[in-house]
């Protein structure tokens, strides 16, 4: 919690530099052009005020915190306690207002541009949906102009690079390349990726399949076998129940079901062990042998599998 503002002109010069970013001392007194030795106490004033934090201890620990020791002697060579006389200052400051915003207010403009470079590594290809699954505060509007900005600069490459996903894309140069590469390659490898997963499409930059209904939603523990890049199998979160994305048949069950074996025994996944597919117990439907097939073990109610 923070108390009522300090006024002063030293306290408001160092709120306005530490607004626009984080800085160490000696940054913080050139920007400033004042005295240390009145900038020092104007800084931990506002600190134990509750509006300046710093990302080190060592400020806190520091036996004199608004200048040098008062007595000065020099130290062992060797001696544990030699420190230097400025480490009430060490570290980057900042301001606390940004820790106390809201949940659901936009991101300031700093961390927009940061924002946005992250958005670029996790996805490659940057949409407005895309952005929207992430569940970004303020939506697409709140990194656009940063993403417009890294355009500019050559860090990235704005065009229609998948078709459906909105004429306003941004891609990282190397990500454009990749998705080339891919317009002549026949069938993937089938692929299984976590359901939360930024390289995981659906339920985020594209919708789930109409048959999943609503058991299907990106969350943490549930994954996704995906085929030549479509989904196919939703493997639920605990690994109890698989629910098939597309009508089922043996011949792209067994490719799935394989593929999940695989991933499990490749120390990937955790132990399986499925009561239910497709909604129903699952002695009760035809899959139970192609799991044996593809390497679940068969139980009274359930197929499991180890790693």
């Amino acid at each position: 919690m923070t108390g009522e503002p300090l006024s002063g002109p030293v306290h408001d010069a160092v709120r306005a530099v530490l607004g626009r970013s984080a800085e160490f001392w000696p940054d913080l007194v050139s920007s400033l052009g004042a005295d240390a030795g009145d900038a020092l106490p104007a800084l931990w004033e506002l600190v134990w005020n509750g509006e300046v934090t710093n990302d080190a201890w060592a400020p806190l620990r520091a036996k004199r915190r608004y200048g040098i020791p008062a007595t000065e002697h020099r130290p062992r060579r060797f001696s544990r306690s030699r420190v230097s006389c400025d480490v009430a200052t060490a570290g980057r400051w900042s301001l606390t207002g940004r820790l106390f915003a809201e949940p659901g207010d936009p991101p300031s403009k700093p961390d927009r541009r940061a924002l946005a470079e992250i958005l670029l590594e996790r996805q490659g290809v940057v949409t407005r949906d895309g952005v929207r699954a992430e569940g970004v505060p303020g939506g697409y509007g709140a990194v656009y102009a940063e993403l417009r900005a890294l355009e500019t600069v050559g860090a990235c490459r704005r065009g229609y690079f998948v078709e459906g996903l909105g004429g306003a894309q941004f891609a990282l140069p190397g990500a454009v390349e990749r998705l080339r590469e891919l317009r002549d390659v026949g069938d993937e490898e089938p692929l299984v990726l976590a359901a939360a997963d930024p390289a995981q499409p659906y339920g985020g930059v594209l919708p789930w399949p109409k048959r999943a209904g609503a058991r299907a939603a990106r969350v943490v523990g549930a994954h996704v076998v995906l085929l030549a890049g479509e989904a196919a199998l939703y493997v639920e979160r605990g690994g109890r129940s698989l629910l098939p994305l597309r009508e089922p048949e043996p011949e792209w069950l067994r490719t799935a079901l394989a593929a999940l074996v695989d991933w499990v025994r490749s120390d990937r996944g955790r132990r399986l062990s499925v009561e239910r597919f497709d909604g129903r117990p699952l002695v009760e439907s035809d899959v139970l042998p192609l799991l044996v097939d593809a390497g679940f073990l068969a139980g009274p109610r359930r197929a499991v599998l180890r790693p």
